[in-house]
Formats: structure tokens, C-alpha cells, sequence
């Protein structure tokens, strides 16, 4: 297992975003959370198979339709344990 930190720049508020990584994390079999930050970014941090976190990676590079992604800054970590599921923080 290992883990991914991921910070989401570009227009990725107010577009499905959260929801959009939330299926996509549920389709990889990742756990973790993605949530909105104060200066516009999203935050995705993600648990899993090697393959999966980078399925993940790739469809917050792209997401969903109405969204702009200009860049994705990414850390990669030792899985926690920590998570259960992926869920959607406010």
C-alpha cells in the first residue's frame, strides 16, 4: 500500500470536482478524502494499490467536464491505515 498527497489548482471548485474524484477513487479502490481549500485548490490525499493511486492521479489531472485543471502538485507517502473509505470533506 501506498499513499498520495495531491493539491488541485486551476477551476476545480464549484464544478463537481469533489464528487467526480470521490467516483473515481471508488472505481480505483482507493480510500482516503478529497476536500475544498480556502484559496480555491482541492486537496486529495489517497490510500491504495501502486495502479490505482495513479488511475486516481490521472483523473484529477483531467477532471470533470466544467473544470479547469492547470496544475496538480503531487507527494507520494507510506500508507497510514488511517482510512476505511474515500469520503468528501467540506
Amino acid at each position: 500500500m501506498r499513499a498520495i498527497h495531491l493539491i488541485v489548482r486551476g477551476r476545480v471548485q464549484g464544478v463537481g470536482f469533489r464528487y467526480f474524484i470521490r467516483a473515481a477513487a471508488d472505481d480505483a479502490g482507493v480510500v482516503g478524502f478529497v476536500r475544498n481549500l480556502p484559496e480555491g485548490e482541492v486537496e486529495i490525499r489517497a490510500e491504495g494499490a501502486p495502479e490505482a493511486l495513479e488511475r486516481l492521479a490521472e483523473a484529477a489531472r483531467r477532471g470533470p467536464r466544467h473544470a479547469s485543471v492547470t496544475r496538480v502538485e503531487r507527494r507520494d507517502e507510506d500508507a497510514s491505515g488511517a482510512f476505511e473509505r474515500f469520503e468528501v470533506r467540506s
